[in-house]
């Protein structure tokens, strides 16, 4: 029989910053997967001398780093190759974003990583949110510090786990303030810089946040293979904002834009365009200035051309993962709605775990699609 090959898992543990706990917790689940009789060791450590991660380390088996020789001087790095002959069954490598000596085999440690997977042995990481490639612009806007050492976004997406190890903003100055972190006389200057509260409270929003999209992209993922129905849930909040012709839409929209600003939320503008129904040039001029509206929100602005305004909506909403959806109150009679029922029971009947706003506006027009 023809033994396959397995490509190693990966596992990542990731953080707001240094010092809230990711090695330390990748130690304690690489003893305790030791003590379940799996084969582990540690292939590369940063204990930066705090005393209770060196501890943690005790007892698990340490792959000795090559020495590497660079203008006379010795320098040290992880043994990637050491590691590959003494194939564990799981290899526990810190600092996954760092950049290797100068003349070590590979450039970065994430591509010594990508090596030990494909050699089929399963590797437990850590790296700080700020290393991720696509984040470099927010985290410089946030802390005024541009991050040189950097991983790709596919290495977080094509692990096979990713955990954040959080702890609260001032937990960690605490930590900081202890020395638990940083040597005593490097503490001032971190906590007016980096480690500010403002600064720590951004980043820990990002990491999870970045943590939710994963999961929810691993949840679609799910669901489209068939394994599942209805399996999705959308962590984030999506607000859609249906807009029409009428005049009250920009009422309508701006209420929109409020509802998603209180909850954090990406903001959507829907209008339906009837190709069966020719638009005036003030009703264009009107749907011109929602979209200048909607960019001033920071939303997307979507144009459908559909005769079912039903069918849009359902088809939006399911595309962009709409959690919320905005619409202004029906101007049909009540023996319209008790024969015909409402746009809104029809959306509510096609569409799960959406909620719907129903907006009353003035009485100059509908905010609702004709």
């Amino acid at each position: 029989m023809i033994k396959t090959h397995r490509r190693g898992k990966h596992k990542i543990f990731i953080g707001m910053s240094p010092g809230v706990g990711k090695t330390y917790r990748m130690l304690e689940e690489g003893h305790r997967l030791r003590s379940e009789g799996t084969d582990v060791v540690i292939g590369l450590l940063e204990t930066h001398n705090r005393v209770e991660t060196q501890e943690k380390a005790i007892g698990l088996e340490l792959i000795p780093r090559q020495q590497i020789n660079w203008e006379s001087v010795i320098l040290t790095e992880m043994d990637t190759e050491a590691i590959l002959k003494r194939q564990p069954q799981l290899a526990l490598v810190d600092e996954l974003a760092h950049t290797n000596v100068p003349n070590a085999l590979r450039e970065k440690r994430y591509q010594d990583v990508e090596v030990l997977l494909e050699a089929g042995i399963d590797v437990y990481s850590t790296v700080n949110i700020q290393h991720i490639e696509s984040l470099n612009d927010t985290v410089a806007k946030i802390t005024g510090v541009i991050v040189r050492e950097r991983i790709p976004d596919r290495i977080l997406e094509n692990a096979d786990e990713v955990v954040v190890v959080d702890v609260t903003p001032e937990t960690l100055q605490e930590r900081l303030r202890d020395g638990k972190i940083y040597a005593p006389e490097k503490i001032d200057q971190s906590l007016n810089n980096f480690f500010q509260r403002r600064h720590l409270i951004a980043l820990r929003e990002l990491a999870l946040r970045e943590i939710a999209d994963n999961i929810e992209d691993d949840l679609e993922a799910h669901d489209r293979s068939g394994s599942s129905t209805n399996l999705v849930c959308n962590i984030h909040e999506r607000v859609l904002v249906c807009v029409s012709t009428y005049p009250n839409s920009l009422q309508l929209l701006r209420r929109g834009a409020r509802i998603a600003g209180y909850m954090h939320a990406q903001l959507y503008i829907l209008f339906v365009d009837n190709p069966d129904r020719f638009l005036t040039k003030s009703e264009s001029l009107h749907i011109e200035t929602c979209e200048r509206l909607c960019k001033e929100f920071a939303g997307n602005f979507i144009r459908l051309r559909n005769s079912h305004a039903l069918e849009a909506i359902v088809e939006t909403a399911r595309s962009y993962r709409i959690t919320q959806i905005v619409m202004g109150e029906s101007q049909k009679s009540r023996w319209q709605i008790l024969f015909k029922g409402s746009l809104t029971q029809r959306i509510l009947r096609s569409l799960k775990n959406v909620d719907i706003h129903i907006i009353s506006t003035t009485k100059t027009g509908n905010a609702d699609i004709p």
